[in-house]
């Protein structure tokens, strides 16, 4: 069986999300450092990998190339501990996925990437204002959940847990305040202390 190739910008939660899963699985892969700020992704040797021109993007065998972050969690998660068997409760994590793609993501990590990635506050203000609301609402939905459960689902940390954690534990980074959000935040730290946790600029156990 080849390697798994995991084709990844460092500073990216959607990569450190598949990083940190691999890890925690103990899966040997190894990473290709694709830099987005260069246009590396725009290629047409890395379109012809995912047309979207995105990372990250999960070289299963060669030929055999799977994108969207979720999706590869799913895939790599399968038969493991950190996807429910029960049907409804790995609906749930699916659903807390889809919410992480649409009411998290485009405003916690949109924001974190135009300010701490491009580092252009100043030149995005306006768009970054327009991120501040929605992004604190997803927020508040996450921390009212977490006021009564350890983790998003069941009783046992999942890859949705993995897949809100990524952007929501760099959100300072994107200008929200997280202090306002004690139950996010021991989360968080909950989180962290999981066997074979590696941080978001670690590349993890593929190198």
């Amino acid at each position: 069986m080849e390697m798994l190739k995991l084709y990844d910008f460092l500073p990216s939660g959607n990569g450190y999300k598949i990083r940190l899963l691999l890890t925690q699985i103990g899966m040997p892969f190894e990473r290709v450092e694709v830099n987005i700020l260069k246009k590396e992704t725009q290629t047409s040797e890395f379109l012809s990998k995912n047309p979207n021109g995105k990372i990250p993007v999960l070289e299963i065998e060669s030929g055999k190339y799977l994108a969207e972050s979720n999706a590869i969690m799913i895939y790599l998660s399968e038969g493991t501990e950190f996807l429910p068997y029960d049907r409804f409760s790995r609906a749930q994590v699916l659903q807390w996925l889809f919410f992480e793609q649409n009411s998290h993501e485009p405003f916690i990590a949109t924001s974190r990437f135009l300010i701490s990635i491009l580092g252009k506050t100043e030149e995005y203000k306006e768009v970054i204002e327009q991120k501040r609301e929605p992004g604190y609402a997803a927020l508040r939905i996450m921390d009212n959940h977490l006021t009564s459960h350890n983790f998003f689902v069941g009783k046992r940390y999942t890859i949705a847990d993995m897949g809100l954690f990524a952007y929501t534990h760099v959100a300072n980074e994107g200008g929200f305040d997280l202090t306002q959000f004690p139950a996010i935040q021991a989360w968080i730290e909950r989180v962290k202390a999981q066997p074979r946790y590696i941080s978001i600029t670690e590349v993890g156990s593929g190198e």
